[in-house]
């Protein structure tokens, strides 16, 4: 129903800045929730950012908050991650993710932080920063 291609990793140096780029094609719905995860060697999938693409709320991981910039361009269907003043212990596989059945009513829809909660997964993205 939807797919999902990242774009936007690479190699930089501590302090600098990268974006990741998710463009959505096959889908056109105005409400539903997407998500930045990261997986690095060894570890679980954690949960980075979301966002909701009707209302734009955004929920962040305490690890990148004030540092992390997620958006969405409806218009492009495309999903963004801004990621300034990078740490070496963001190195990782960095991975979109789309719920296009997330819980709505009229306050706005509720989105999952947790891989779980996402049926659609982009390819990933190499994200390494080094000291």
């Amino acid at each position: 129903q939807v797919q999902l291609v990242e774009s936007g990793g690479g190699s930089v140096q501590a302090g600098g800045s990268l974006r990741l780029s998710c463009t959505a094609s096959r889908y056109t719905a105005s409400r539903y929730c997407m998500g930045w995860f990261r997986q690095a060697p060894g570890k679980e999938r954690d949960g980075v950012a979301t966002i909701e693409t009707g209302g734009g709320r955004t929920v962040y991981a305490d690890s990148v908050k004030g540092r992390f910039t997620i958006s969405h361009d409806n218009r492009k269907n495309t999903l963004y991650l801004q990621m300034n003043s990078l740490k070496p212990e963001d190195t990782a596989m960095y991975y979109c993710a789309a719920d296009l059945n997330p819980y709505c009513d009229s306050d706005g829809c509720v989105c999952g932080g947790a891989p779980r909660d996402y049926d659609y997964w982009g390819q990933g993205t190499q994200v390494t920063v080094s000291s």
